[in-house]
């Protein structure tokens, strides 16, 4: 597929949750409290018109559904302002710097004064019928490998309340998410190609954990595409938070649109959502400026010269990725990725001198991963901390760190002493009896019948060594 062939044009936009306080209250961005709700309440949502006294086509679709929506949340994480039964407060100051900080280190530029903005939204997903939602700044741009992409703006906004379940009549919806403050980031349409498209997402996610005041984990963060085929109207497609997953979303909507004008059809401006299997389905008209209406429960907020001084630009996670690789001779994405919490690894590396910092740098960063895709089993830093005081000590091999967490994962009794180091002499001997018994097998095979019975407790290229050094005897 060569996108030049279908006047394809690409843009991207950037949501991610902040980790602080809600943005109009002082109620914490738990998202996902772990307590029982204690606050229920239903609603049915009206329509109003847009600042230019017009309808919305997206709004009027959802209230055509005539659904009723239920609420349930946490009075912990939640209030009054979520359940819309009292006025917003002043915005989260705090939330209003962090944007002002990823707008500059996206080299755009702050408005002079922040308006809040309301957007209608009546898909339930908020309580009062409509999203506040703020330009921040404007007209910036980020370089990439394929030049340069502008950035058309950064907005704080609140985050939606999350979905439980629906069906045809009503939907439930738990408040927990509602009012978390949410930064959006849209670029132009100066995106090349699908894999260009991941590229300037990946590079915006850096730029955004580079603050280190977003929220991680699944959900915390998504991706919208604006797309278009020459001369054919823009499609949003939303739903999905994999980043991985982008360039194949656009090629099967390329897809879709060239089989629809194959057979004639035409084209619209549409809202779809993302399917697990990665095609798009229909979900809403398209919105437009009809839904937006200034917001006048919230004063205005100047950005002043002396606000813009207060704002400290952390360094970008890419230079630490850097320092950290040279200094600990550690790969790129490791260092990438430790660069996060460098502050952790530095720790670890001074409490634990007898380990090598690469050793350390994997232990952290990848053994969790594997362990949790292989057994979904969490490990937790403390784990591994306890794992790493064994290795420190020589009480169990690198090999054995994720033998005793597979050995938790299945809900075994570990003791450590049957993980400790095993004797090279008595593996020697063990492999010239091997050896001796079959001489036809394979330096592998021998490999594979030692590490049955030895695995955890010796490496396995030291167990290689031996053996090649028994069959050259």
């Amino acid at each position: 597929m060569r996108p030049e062939n279908f006047g394809l044009k690409i843009g991207i936009e950037i949501h991610q949750q902040l980790e602080m306080h809600k943005l109009f209250c002082k109620c914490p961005s738990l998202v996902n409290d772990p307590n029982p709700a204690d606050v229920f309440f239903e609603r049915k949502l009206h329509i109003s018109s847009g600042e230019m006294g017009t309808m919305d086509a997206a709004a009027m679709y959802e209230i055509k559904k005539g659904k009723t929506f239920y609420y349930e949340g946490c009075s912990g994480s939640s209030c009054l302002i979520e359940a819309d039964d009292e006025p917003p407060h002043n915005a989260n100051i705090d939330a209003l710097k962090t944007a002002l900080e990823i707008a500059l280190l996206v080299n755009a530029k702050p408005v002079d004064v922040v308006q809040f903005m309301r957007k209608i939204v009546l898909d339930g997903s908020n309580t009062s019928g409509f999203q506040r939602t703020a330009l921040i700044a404007s007209n910036g741009f980020i370089e990439t490998s394929k030049g340069r992409v502008g950035i058309l703006s950064i907005c704080l906004e609140e985050e939606a309340a999350k979905k439980i379940n629906e069906n045809e009549k009503s939907v439930n919806y738990r408040l927990d998410r509602l009012g978390v403050p949410l930064i959006e980031i849209a670029t132009d349409a100066s995106i090349k190609d699908p894999e260009h498209a991941k590229e300037t997402a990946s590079i915006l996610g850096m730029i955004l954990r580079s603050s280190g005041k977003v929220k991680r984990g699944l959900g915390t963060i998504r991706q919208d595409i604006n797309l278009s085929i020459k001369g054919n109207p823009r499609v949003e497609i939303k739903g999905f938070q994999d980043m991985r997953s982008i360039p194949k979303i656009i090629e099967y909507e390329i897809s879709r649109q060239e089989e629809l004008l194959k057979k004639g059809e035409m084209l619209k401006a549409e809202v779809r959502k993302a399917e697990p299997n990665l095609t798009t389905s229909f979900q809403r008209p398209m919105p437009s400026a009809s839904r937006m209406y200034p917001e006048t429960d919230i004063v205005t907020i100047p950005i002043t010269n002396e606000l813009l001084k207060e704002i400290k630009l952390p360094e970008l996670l890419t230079n630490k990725a850097i320092k950290l690789e040279k200094e600990f001779a550690i790969s790129p994405q490791l260092a990438l990725e430790i660069a996060e919490d460098e502050t952790y690894f530095r720790l670890l590396v001074e409490r634990f001198k007898n380990i090598l910092p690469s050793l350390i740098a994997i232990s952290i960063v990848e053994v969790p991963k594997e362990i949790k895709t292989r057994f979904s089993y969490n490990a937790s830093n403390k784990e591994i901390e306890e794992l790493l005081g064994f290795l420190d000590k020589e009480r169990a091999t690198k090999e054995a760190m994720m033998k005793i967490l597979e050995d938790r994962a299945k809900g075994k009794f570990v003791n450590i002493e049957d993980y400790k180091p095993a004797d090279e002499n008595i593996i020697v001997k063990s492999i010239e009896k091997i050896i001796k018994d079959n001489k036809n097998l394979s330096a592998n095979a021998i490999m594979g019948i030692v590490m049955a019975k030895y695995r955890g407790k010796i490496e396995g290229k030291k167990v290689m060594e031996m053996i090649k050094s028994s069959l050259n005897s």
